[in-house]
């Protein structure tokens, strides 16, 4: 008698075959579990994200008393505001440890370099949807955060001062702006888990990696129990980390000046972006040409998207290529670096800092990752 099973049928098939009989290496370490992690961040997200709102609202002269009336008067209303407030940062720590131990094991090589485009265009999809989130609570920090960042249209030739004028819906950043923005924040989260499908399907096309960066087809465990059992471990303790952050310092990542009601007519001493855009922030400003600076931003994806294609070595994981792994922690440095720098005054030393993390960055893809692979295989060959 044939036995049935209910996950042998249609679609559950599937989903049997890649989130619980998968077969993965079997000597994945904990870096590899900040990909489910990442996963659960944006269901979180999402989650706090459609119940905030329904009590927000988009008008200039009532989003930020609707904040403060989801903090103060709707039930629970705390919690999900600081959960999502949160939440975006942690996704960001996760989705940064996630992609530097991609660097580090190499798992953007051939071939997965579709793996790796997919997840650059998730974390630009991430980083413009926390950037028009934070425009949403209509504090300071949200008005002039906006005001700039937008502006840096204005530096692209004949029709900068058009997309400007469309982004803001007018004449400056106003209600039509506030209106777009939560519209695409409310949409964009759904164009991230569509593409984190598309993530996952290129995973499994070709399996994951290891942290040998061996062919691990001959010593492979499946998801279930092993993996998951493993992750449960990774999930319990981001729970508790994120808690600590919630419950005990929910503020901690936050401005200040962002509990002070967007007024156009006064200008912050020092504007600011959140944590996870400092990076990004300080590379535009050690450029003093704005045009520049926009074209920089444009290169550090450009440079992130083409990495695949500039490695030029046969070994993937950096436990074996001595010299690229001092470069690698010397990029993990300089990001901390750039970080750092970011919130710093435009003054110096703080300037020629930043300008200096801002060439090693580019030095480090677009120079070091294609040339160390090739002395790197040069040095094997000549020893052996």
């Amino acid at each position: 008698m044939k036995r049935l099973s209910i996950i042998k049928q249609p679609i559950l098939s599937i989903l049997n075959d890649h989130i619980v009989d998968y077969p993965s290496p079997s000597n994945l370490n904990y870096f590899w579990s900040f990909g489910s992690i990442a996963g659960i961040c944006l269901v979180v997200q999402i989650a706090t994200g459609i119940f905030l709102a329904m009590h927000y609202t988009p008008h200039v002269d009532l989003a930020f008393m609707s904040v403060e009336h989801i903090m103060r008067d709707v039930e629970g209303g705390w919690l999900l505001r600081y959960m999502h407030a949160n939440g975006a940062s942690m996704f960001f720590i996760v989705v940064y440890i996630h992609m530097f131990r991609g660097l580090y094991y190499g798992s953007y090589t051939s071939p997965r370099e579709l793996l790796w485009i997919v997840g650059v265009a998730i974390l630009l999809l991430m980083i413009i949807t926390a950037f028009i989130g934070y425009v949403l609570p209509w504090g300071q920090m949200s008005f002039w955060g906006a005001t700039v960042i937008t502006s840096l249209a204005s530096a692209i030739p004949v029709v900068g001062n058009s997309i400007v004028t469309w982004l803001w819906g007018g004449f400056s950043v106003d209600n039509a702006t506030l209106n777009r923005f939560f519209s695409l924040h409310y949409l964009l989260p759904f164009v991230i888990a569509g593409l984190t499908i598309v993530h996952l399907a290129a995973l499994h096309q070709y399996g994951s990696n290891n942290p040998l960066g061996t062919n691990s087809a001959v010593d492979k465990l499946g998801l279930y129990p092993y993996f998951y059992v493993k992750d449960l471990v990774a999930w319990v303790a981001f729970a508790l980390f994120f808690s600590v952050f919630v419950y005990f310092f929910p503020n901690l990542l936050g401005h200040p000046d962002n509990y002070i009601p967007a007024n156009p007519m006064s200008t912050p001493a020092h504007i600011v972006p959140e944590w996870y855009f400092l990076w990004v922030y300080a590379i535009l400003r050690s450029i003093p040409n704005k045009l520049a600076g926009v074209a920089a931003i444009a290169l550090v994806f450009v440079s992130l998207f083409s990495l695949p294609f500039l490695n030029t070595s046969p070994i993937r994981s950096n436990n074996f290529r001595p010299i690229h792994r001092k470069l690698f922690w010397c990029i993990l440095a300089d990001c901390f670096l750039l970080s750092w720098i970011g919130q710093k005054p435009v003054e110096d030393p703080y300037i020629i800092i930043g300008q200096l993390a801002s060439v090693f960055f580019f030095f480090y893809f677009l120079v070091a990752v294609p040339l160390t692979g090739k002395i790197e295989h040069y040095l094997i060959k000549y020893k052996s």
